[in-house]
């Protein structure tokens, strides 16, 4: 599907769904996590992701991710095309997660960039 040329929306989603909310708490548990998990304003958890992101030299959340979350246009009506189950993958793959840094901006920006340029 990568190599298409047009417009593709594919259901990626597996046989369980979570609220926003209840995946980060799985996520926590699953890797061990001792943070305290609270919730604040939209406007200070993107000063903060900001903030965060001057640090690491990346986009780690934007205003259109967080409209996009709000409005659910990451929930889906078609039948699940995955058969793992997230919480299922977790138990085999949790020491996997936050082992290292995956920067979006290198990912998606920098590198391609830099091919351009022969860099």
């Amino acid at each position: 599907a990568a190599g298409q040329q047009d417009n593709t929306t594919i259901n990626a989603v597996g046989p369980e769904t979570y609220t926003f909310d209840d995946l980060v708490h799985l996520l926590a548990r699953s890797v061990g996590s001792k943070a305290r998990i609270i919730h604040v304003p939209t406007p200070l958890a993107l000063s903060m992701a900001r903030l965060v992101g001057y640090f690491v030299h990346d986009v780690v959340l934007t205003g259109e991710e967080v409209k996009g979350l709000a409005a659910n246009l990451l929930v889906s009506a078609e039948p699940p095309s995955a058969t793992t189950r997230l919480s299922e993958w977790l138990e085999h793959h949790s020491h996997e997660l936050g082992t290292a840094y995956a920067s979006e901006l290198d990912r998606h920006y920098r590198r391609r960039r830099r091919g351009l340029l022969g860099n």
